[in-house]
């Protein structure tokens, strides 16, 4: 699995390693049982501080999604992934209302978000 750190984007960087984990978690690219890569391997191929992969491990295993195994490492849970992907629709919608909020703010109409949307979602 390939995480992208954007370090212009909007999200911390611990976060975009967060959501990116959830996503192949939730995608299956990720099953039940898969190590994950150690705190500091994770930091030095992504050329972040440890602290902040080691807090992003520690938001999954807080959430249920990752679990710690004394001197092996991180491991994927068995998971809900009803609940999971539910959740990350609530944070999706929470991120599209701050975003709508600023578009009307710049005086955007529903149709420019939409085709917005719609080009950035064919680049992506």
């Amino acid at each position: 699995m390939k995480i992208v750190i954007q370090p212009q984007g909007t999200l911390a960087i611990y976060e975009q390693i967060v959501n990116q984990l959830k996503n192949a978690i939730v995608t299956g690219e990720l099953q039940a049982g898969e190590a994950l890569p150690s705190i500091r391997g994770l930091a030095g191929e992504l050329n972040v501080s440890v602290i902040t992969t080691k807090r992003a491990y520690e938001e999954l295993e807080k959430e249920g999604l990752i679990r710690s195994v004394s001197g092996k490492g991180f491991y994927v849970c068995e998971y809900n992934t009803d609940y999971l992907r539910e959740k990350q629709l609530v944070m999706l919608e929470r991120r599209l209302q701050e975003v709508i909020a600023e578009a009307k703010q710049a005086g955007l109409g529903c149709e420019e978000v939409k085709e917005m949307v719609e080009t950035l979602f064919e680049e992506g």
